[in-house]
């Protein structure tokens, strides 16, 4: 999130090449602060639950919510493959994005952050926000980097994911 947010406010006038290297090197550096995971993965402490690498800070004590984020083995797994996903496709998209260059990769490492948030969040509460910040990058980058009926695409994207986010927080809300 750092690092859109660097593009978003510090890179104003830099160019769309700038940027680009600038949100590689960001994706890069989350795939190479994500390998100590792996690397340590026999050696970590585990909690009563078996998850590995916990950090919990009371957040809301209101609603018992709290900012506990960890990783088991297949959240180890996702958070190696969505880093490792984000770097390719962040690189990929180098000579495919031509307009809205910023916003582009604004909005795909808001997209990752996202994403590695609901793997390694272990509060529902916490969850939800990451799964919301998750999808609205993605909403527009259907809806404004998509192929060409990318604006239907992005309208039933919305549809579907509103009604699924307001069934899954109907449910956190009723445990």
């Amino acid at each position: 999130m750092a690092g859109a947010l660097i593009i978003l406010i510090a890179m104003r006038e830099s160019s769309k090449q700038t940027i680009a290297r600038f949100a590689a090197a960001v994706a890069g550096l989350d795939f190479v602060l994500a390998l100590p995971l792996w690397i340590g993965w026999e050696s970590a402490a585990k909690d009563a639950f078996g998850f590995r690498f916990v950090q919990e800070v009371n957040w809301i004590d209101s609603i018992g919510v709290k900012y506990i984020v960890g990783v088991d083995g297949i959240s180890m797994l996702m958070v190696l493959l969505t880093t490792l996903l984000g770097l390719i496709a962040v690189v990929a998209s180098f000579s495919g994005i031509t307009k809205r260059v910023k916003e582009y990769y604004v909005f795909m490492l808001l997209l990752q952050t996202g994403m590695l948030g609901v793997f390694v969040a272990l509060d529902f509460f916490l969850f939800y926000i990451f799964w919301e910040v998750m999808l609205v990058p993605m909403y527009f980058i259907i809806g404004v980097w998509g192929g060409e009926r990318r604006i239907y695409a992005a309208v039933k994207f919305f549809i579907y994911t509103l009604a699924g986010s307001v069934l899954m927080l109907l449910g956190i809300l009723a445990l």
